[in-house]
């Protein structure tokens, strides 16, 4: 019973060591990791303290070279300013042309220089494309101009409560009716009172004759002879040359009365269209342009068209006070022809400085024929002044004011048109300078915080003003991906 009652208590003292042992071993382990991590700690500190050190020493070399570096390049500095101060200045010795060596003003100027070049030759070719495409371009400016005029009377009808077509063609047929009516009055005029005309021509030649064989010049019968059969041999060869060859002549007129015709039917579906939906061919032009340039070119094209409105208004009233001026003249030197005269003042002046001089001109040639020299020279004095007045008071009050042209600008326009292209082109010129004129004083007026990049396409487009060809159209469906 003894060595059993013992057994149990000896087991459990050996356990006991054993967990005694096994303890004192982790116990040790622990120490030698905590002594072991405490000595790696010191080196570690050692070994950043000699890193530290490392560092000191390098910085402090590096500060010490930069400051003799300085010090350096500050005696080298000293001693050029020392040397360039005693000795003369050198030559220059012209050495191999390269880019570093061109002044800058020559490089700037060769810079211009290629680029007005290339500017000039895009001009050239869009003048020579225009002049080629003549027979559309010009009833289409011509359409331009006068949708411009009549505009405002569109506009008014379609806030009234007609539709924007239906007040288009009413307006259309309007300034075609008023046109055909005021050339059928004209033409009824001269033509009844042409067999008048024929019997004051030849009296009027005959009293032209005797003053050159009485007057100052007195020419004799025989030098007046001379000179009408000269004038006379001109006119039968230049008859007797377009009748040589009779069917190039009827193709030749048959053609220009075919130009005619079309650029009347141009003008007219023009107009129309310019009218009835200028806002949407003016939104499809600007959705031509880049996205970053669409807000610069709506804006401008905005700009162009009041200048353009504005210009077509007052060359109206200039023409028609110069028209009914030179009517009451004629009228009260009792001149025939006095509405047909007025007509063609009225049509003539939208043509800038050369339109009414030709007018004035056929005015004083048939006082000429039909009164005599006097009645001539009354009828040039008042064409003259008439014109004085409204080249120096109406239409400069009128286009300055407006337009804001200057009068040399006019001439270099006019002379400009004429030699690229005629009477339209004389007709373009000025239109066209004032329009360029608004457009570049409002690009430079723009200030320069203006946003270069329109809205996001998802942005809802700027209102419509009902306004004709000024403003554009809505963006219809796919338009934000065109």
């Amino acid at each position: 019973m003894t060595d059993q009652g013992d057994a149990p208590g000896g087991e459990k003292s050996t356990a006991k060591e054993s967990f005694e042992r096994m303890t004192g071993a982790f116990r040790r382990n622990r120490e030698a990791r905590v002594a072991q991590r405490h000595a790696q700690e010191e080196a570690d500190a050692r070994e950043s303290a000699e890193v530290a050190k490392e560092a000191a020493a390098e910085a402090r070399e590096s500060a010490e070279n930069f400051a003799l570096r300085l010090v350096n390049q500050f005696e080298r500095l000293r001693e050029e300013r020392q040397e360039q101060l005693a000795a003369p200045e050198p030559v220059n010795v012209p050495t191999s042309a390269s880019r570093s060596h061109v002044p800058y003003g020559v490089e700037l100027a060769a810079q211009w220089g290629w680029r007005f070049l290339v500017i000039v030759a895009a001009g050239y070719l869009i003048v020579r494309a225009l002049g080629f495409l003549s027979i559309v371009v010009v009833p289409v400016v011509i359409a331009l101009l006068i949708a411009a005029l009549v505009s405002p009377v569109v506009n008014g009808l379609a806030r009234v409560g007609l539709k924007r077509s239906i007040s288009a063609l009413f307006v259309v047929i309007g300034v075609l009716a008023a046109v055909i009516a005021m050339l059928s009055f004209a033409g009824t005029q001269v033509a009844n009172g042409f067999t008048d005309l024929a019997g004051q021509t030849v009296k009027a030649l005959d009293e032209i004759r005797d003053w050159l064989i009485n007057g100052p010049f007195h020419a004799s019968e025989t030098q007046i002879d001379t000179w009408l059969n000269t004038v006379q041999n001109t006119v039968e060869d230049w008859a007797a040359a377009y009748a040589s060859n009779p069917f190039s002549r009827v193709s030749e007129v048959g053609g220009v009365a075919l130009d005619v015709f079309a650029g009347l039917f141009i003008v007219l579906f023009s107009t129309y269209f310019f009218c009835a939906e200028g806002d949407r061919i003016w939104g499809w032009l600007v959705r031509l342009a880049p996205r970053a340039a669409r807000s610069r070119m709506d804006s401008s094209g905005r700009v162009a068209w009041v200048s353009l409105t504005q210009f077509t208004r007052a060359t109206v009233i200039v023409a028609a006070v110069d028209a009914v001026g030179i009517m009451i003249i004629a009228a009260a030197l009792q001149v025939p022809f006095v509405v047909a005269i007025g007509v063609l003042v009225f049509l003539s002046s939208f043509v800038p400085l050369i339109g009414a001089t030709v007018a004035g001109a056929v005015a004083v040639l048939v006082a000429l024929v039909s009164q005599g020299p006097v009645t001539a020279l009354l009828m040039l004095g008042g064409v003259i002044l008439v014109q004085q007045l409204e080249a120096h008071g109406l239409q400069p009050f009128l286009l300055g004011r407006w337009v804001r042209v200057h009068p040399l600008g006019v001439i270099l326009a006019v002379a400009t048109g004429i030699v690229l292209g005629g009477v339209a082109g004389a007709l373009v010129a000025v239109p066209l300078v004032a329009a360029l004129n608004a457009v570049a004083n409002h690009l430079t007026a723009v200030p320069a915080t203006t946003p270069a990049t329109p809205a996001p396409p998802t942005s809802p487009p700027p209102p419509i003003p009902a306004s004709g060809p000024t403003s554009p159209p809505p963006p219809s469906p796919g338009a934000g991906s065109a």
